[in-house]
């Protein structure tokens, strides 16, 4: 990965792509890279659907590599939902394939005076850029069909659906995963509405005749590697449990544990989660002849994907994780997995975050659009979204904006982004994540869940403020590292738990690019991510206000523990003193 592409959507004469040398990025990929060109090349008050915002796409530093577990892609951009920086990050086939194509990093700038769309095609002879208006308005599946009756051999996609088109603040970026099946979402912070405004609808990536990426020492890097994928499958979480359960065998845990949000976080246990669980959900797909255990992309060895068939047999979605089972399920009272499963298939049909609709349509039923628990009226209003009605465009903007348009005052957002599934008022570490993360809240960004619920890396009482800052503090220090490698975040339980196994990740970087980072390196690289967005989202106007969860959190008591978020705002502020 030695080269840059940058495409010039608004070029004179038309989209114009010129490659370049990584110059000043060089070392960078993955977030490390997509965060250090917003942060330089995009204006923090420009706006985000305008031409001087960038789409950044960049594998990681492993991808395109034999290292396991290392085809997640960052893509970042000015985010039109929080308007600030933006990492979302997916898995699926593009970051390997991306890659073994040799870039570094796609970037998407300018925008173009015309309203035509585009694709673009990248394989080892080089670029192709065309407009394509028949593509107007298809959803991702739709979308990919048609594309792969054009393009010949086994291509990956990436691409948007018509809520990207229409630059909702909630639309995604999909890309595809071993069966071409556009089911892996950068679904957070609205990167599908940057992709809309630049006027891309799919990129296709072919990497035909091209080989793996070679390490500078290969005996090490293989070593290293063998080491890798024996910590991760002897860690019970990521050697047994995702497979076994994928995401979703988290729904009992954090019900048990009192922080599974309910109807709009309005408690904290759903009495319908058994109905709903990952072991209900892999029981139902193994009897329908899908499969609870699947990768979706090479090389990975935990599995926590899945398919899931419809009453009939037949393919609906993936195995919806288990931040879309809450979002849709217990957050919006519905305990039914089929109407949970069509939700995530339209979600991704549509191109639309899977937490942020599921948090918006929480906020609906609470603002009295619907019952909760109506399955059949959250469908409709997914609906809505997807056929742009003056309705669908409000919620498609987020929980943020349909608070505000229908005055609901328990609106569950951190700089505008949606709340994911585990209440901070039980779980106090990820609430101080949700808080001061970069991203708006996002769990991803330091998961404390790890260490309040499951024990991860040493013990913290969820319920109690005691300890969080500093736990926080170090997961998005490390996170970020971890971001910036291509590696699956699911990592972190055994790098966490098994220092053998950090090491060996730290010996195939070394192997590969022939350095001799250390733990400490690492930290720094982490470190430094995080001083880039936080640089970009100052000079967007955000302070330490913004770095506070929703006043309800410390004012109602969530049951079962009748307990308040309880981490003070001083605390808070010393998330970055490093």
């Amino acid at each position: 990965m030695d080269k840059i592409l940058r495409i010039d959507m608004g070029a004179e004469g038309g989209p114009k792509a010129t490659v370049m040398d990584l110059g000043n990025y060089a070392g960078l990929g993955g977030r490390a890279l997509t965060s250090a060109i917003i942060s330089a090349e995009v204006p923090p008050l420009s706006h985000a659907l305008g031409k001087e915002n960038k789409l950044v796409i960049a594998p990681g530093m492993l991808s395109g590599t034999i290292a396991a577990n290392s085809g997640r892609i960052s893509i970042g951009c000015k985010s039109p939902l929080t308007g600030g920086i933006k990492e979302s990050n997916a898995g699926g086939q593009a970051s390997q394939t991306l890659a073994k194509l040799g870039y570094a990093a796609v970037v998407i700038e300018g925008k173009p005076s015309a309203d035509s769309l585009y694709t673009i095609f990248l394989n080892k002879d080089g670029v192709k850029i065309q407009s394509d208006d028949s593509l107007k308005g298809l959803g991702n599946y739709d979308l990919v069909d048609k594309l792969q009756s054009v393009y010949e051999g086994k291509p990956c996609y990436i691409s948007i659906g018509p809520a990207g088109e229409m630059m909702l603040s909630a639309a995604s970026i999909a890309c595809t995963d071993m069966e071409c099946r556009p089911t892996r979402h950068a679904g957070r912070g609205g990167t599908g509405a940057v992709m809309g405004s630049k006027k891309v609808k799919a990129i296709i990536l072919d990497d035909s005749g091209v080989s793996m990426r070679a390490p500078k020492d290969a005996e090490k890097f293989k070593e290293a590697n063998k080491r890798w994928v024996d910590g991760l499958k002897k860690h019970p979480v990521t050697g047994e449990g995702l497979a076994a359960y994928g995401t979703n065998v988290l729904t009992n845990v954090l019900n048990e544990a009192g922080g599974y949000p309910t109807r709009n976080f309005s408690s904290g246990r759903f009495e319908g989660h058994t109905k709903i669980s990952g072991e209900s959900e892999a029981a139902l797909e193994t009897e329908r002849g899908g499969n609870p255990t699947h990768g979706c992309h090479k090389g990975c060895i935990i599995r926590c994907s899945g398919i899931y068939n419809d009453k009939d047999g037949k393919y609906l979605t993936k195995q919806p994780e288990y931040e879309t089972v809450w979002a849709h399920g217990g957050n919006c009272g519905i305990d039914d997995l089929d109407t949970i499963a069509m939700l995530d298939r339209l979600d991704d049909d549509y191109g639309l975050d899977t937490i942020e609709m599921g948090a918006t349509i929480g906020v609906a039923m609470e603002a009295g659009l619907a019952k909760f628990g109506d399955g059949e009226a959250a469908i409709n209003l997914i609906h809505q979204v997807g056929k742009g009605t003056d309705l669908g465009r409000i919620l498609g903007s987020g929980a943020a904006v349909t608070g505000k348009v229908f005055g609901v005052e328990r609106v569950p957002v951190v700089k505008g982004q949606a709340l994911p599934a585990y209440d901070p008022r039980a779980v106090q570490g990820i609430g101080v994540t949700y808080a001061t993360s970069t991203m708006g809240a996002d769990h991803t960004a330091g998961y404390a869940v790890g260490s309040n619920i499951l024990g991860i890396g040493g013990k913290t009482d969820p319920l109690s403020p005691v300890g969080q800052v500093e736990l926080s503090r170090n997961l998005q220090i490390a996170t970020a590292a971890v971001d910036s490698t291509g590696m699956c975040l699911f990592i972190a339980f055994a790098v966490l738990d098994q220092p053998e196994t950090f090491q060996a990740l730290i010996d195939m970087i070394n192997a590969f690019y022939g350095l001799s980072l250390t733990g400490d390196d690492v930290a720094a690289l982490g470190k430094s991510v995080l001083e880039n967005e936080r640089k970009f989202n100052i000079s967007a106007g955000f302070s330490a206000a913004h770095d506070r969860l929703p006043a309800f959190f410390s004012n109602e008591e969530l049951e079962p523990h009748n307990v308040k978020f309880r981490v003070t705002d001083q605390e808070l502020d010393q998330v970055y003193n490093w």
